[in-house]
């Protein structure tokens, strides 16, 4: 974390003699305009939930570019400067974004609106479920656990001189149970993260939507009128997906997925009640293909006759692949909507375009 500091302060440090340039809605703000408002977001959902609500009355800007993964970004003394000249920045709040506390606290803020997405819904922890490959996300983390490890051992150690040797017996055999138990369920013990996933779900997008127009109405109230009916209009469009949604499970044959991937969806099918099984959890930075997981997944998909197998967008698909060569399922792109390639940004693919493919693709997966 130290380390983590020192770096954003010489980013920071550096961003005040870097130059800025404007090209595209991926470009830099070089200041905060005077008449519309500029909003910055680190992913593509955001952005998109951003200019539906804006349309042509200022400017928005995806921090991340097209194409890159967002769990691997490092922000560039250029994207603080972007950030800094922002008037409403939104992100996601999780684990991809643990670079932004720094940034932010790096900086004058005051004339800035922030929204956390995952302050503006009802978060979740993130769930390990049966078969999943899963690890320890934080460095830090594993370290606090190792400290706690070493002191219970030494208050067991303070404990056991005070008691009779039956009673010595009694704790080595609750140890080494312990122990045992500690081998085989792990994660249990483990502090869970939260699931940053929140906009998968259409009716948080709503929700969301809402903040964002509540939000810009704040900071251009001239135009709060314009922000509201472009956000009742953009929200009825995502009362229509979650209906085709809802009309799709309803109609399923079955009621499982298998997802090859990391599991960025968690939001999503709590919300329409769909069971799954899949890689990695949402925000792993582990996607090599185990073998321990193929294995699992791919009787999955055969003891409960599962036709397809879903990938996320920017990954390397290597484990959806084995699973697909091992069972003759298809494999299907299922959106998360993290980002975008450079060709669908172009072509000016948006939320619902990725989630209505969404909307077909599980039909496939559910059967009707």
């Amino acid at each position: 974390m130290k380390l983590m500091k020192k770096m954003f302060a010489l980013l920071v440090a550096g961003s005040v003699v870097s130059g800025c340039s404007n090209v595209d809605h991926t470009a830099s703000v070089e200041k905060v305009s005077e008449t519309f408002p500029t909003v910055v977001c680190t992913n593509f959902a955001a952005y998109d939930f951003a200019r539906q609500v804006m349309k042509d009355q200022g400017e928005v800007v995806l921090l991340v570019k097209p194409g890159v993964e967002t769990h691997s970004f490092e922000p560039t003394p250029q994207d603080i400067m972007t950030i800094q000249n922002a008037n409403v920045f939104v992100y996601a709040g999780g684990d991809s974004d643990v670079w932004v506390e720094t940034i932010l606290n790096s900086m004058d803020t005051s004339k800035m609106h922030q929204i956390s997405m995952m302050d503006c819904v009802e978060t979740m922890e993130e769930e390990i479920k049966e078969g999943m490959v899963h690890e320890h996300h934080h460095d830090d983390e594993k370290d606090c656990c190792d400290n706690d490890e070493d002191m219970h051992e030494h208050e067991d150690h303070d404990h056991e001189e005070d008691h009779d040797h039956d009673h010595e017996h009694e704790e080595e055999d609750h140890d080494h149970d312990h122990d045992h138990d500690h081998d085989e369920h792990h994660h249990d013990h483990e502090e869970m993260e939260l699931d940053e996933h929140v906009w998968t779900s259409p009716l948080n997008a709503i929700v969301i939507v809402n903040k964002l127009r509540d939000v810009l109405s704040e900071v251009d109230a001239e135009h709060a009128s314009v922000y509201a009916d472009n956000a009742s209009a953009y929200v009825s469009e995502l009362e229509e997906l979650d209906a085709m949604f809802r009309d799709v499970v309803k109609n399923g044959k079955r009621n499982e997925i298998i997802v090859g991937d990391r599991f960025p969806f968690l939001y999503f099918v709590k919300e329409y009640g769909i069971d799954y099984y899949a890689a990695y959890p949402g925000c792993s930075s582990d996607t090599q293909v185990d073998a321990k997981t193929v294995a699992f997944l791919v009787d999955k998909v055969k003891d409960d006759n599962i036709p397809v197998v879903f990938h996320i967008e920017l990954s390397n698909e290597q484990m959806c692949d084995a699973i697909v060569d091992g069972t003759g399922a298809s494999k299907e792109l299922l959106n998360a909507v993290h980002n975008v390639s450079v060709d669908e940004f172009n072509k000016g693919v948006t939320y619902v375009d990725l989630m209505k493919h969404n909307v077909e693709v599980l039909k496939k997966a559910l059967g009707e």
